[in-house]
């Protein structure tokens, strides 16, 4: 059920009125090319899709886009995979600020303390971290916060947080409460709702 203060689009696909926070706005370019405009700024013609890889591939094989603008425009072959690089952009540059503002910690032995001090609000694990030293993250995850709904993202790779946090070697991290890290956060759980097609990501407990 939306809340009263929600904006509320239709799915080009679908037709379903949605809050925009469960969808995704796509632009018409200078150049007549459909781009994905995952902040929902850009100006001019705008069609808005069910927030879901899925329904972006769907939207395009069923040329939902150009019914949606009710007129042909360009859309590229690799939109879909183009609108995730776009979340996981955004995402990056959101656990950037939350560094620079000191609500993320990282490293194995502070995510634990900030785990059991209860200040966690979300736990991010290297997509390519040990699947021992995962595991046993998310046991202390559990262990201590088991009723405080902390979400697990697990979609970027070292690397990607190494250079997102002006750090090296990155496999455990943990948003703390703040303005920051709550936006970081957001971004997080919209990645995760992309990949997953819709719903929240499994990591989630």
């Amino acid at each position: 059920m939306p809340k009263k203060s929600e904006i509320m689009r239709e799915c080009c696909l679908t037709r379903a009125s949605k809050p925009a926070s469960e969808l995704i706005r796509f632009a018409v370019g200078p150049d007549n090319v459909l781009v994905p405009d995952v902040d929902a700024r850009a100006p001019g013609r705008g069609v808005w899709v069910t927030l879901g890889e899925g329904a972006v591939a769907e939207a395009m094989r069923k040329k939902a886009f150009a019914r949606g603008l009710k007129h042909t425009v360009e859309v590229p072959h690799d939109l879909a995979q183009l609108t995730g690089r776009r979340l996981e952009e955004r995402l990056l540059g959101a656990l950037g600020l939350a560094r620079k503002a000191g609500q993320i910690v990282t490293g194995a032995a502070k995510v634990e303390a900030a785990i059991a001090a209860r200040k966690a609000i979300a736990l991010i694990t290297a997509s390519d971290a040990a699947e021992g030293g995962r595991d046993k993250m998310l046991a202390h995850l559990r262990s201590r916060m088991p009723q405080a709904g902390v979400g697990h993202f697990e979609f970027l790779s070292s690397g990607q947080l190494d250079l997102a946090l002006g750090l090296e070697n990155v496999i455990h991290a943990a948003l703390v409460e703040g303005a920051a890290a709550r936006a970081a956060l957001a971004r997080a759980e919209r990645l995760a709702r992309y990949r997953a097609g819709s719903g929240k990501e499994d990591g989630t407990i």
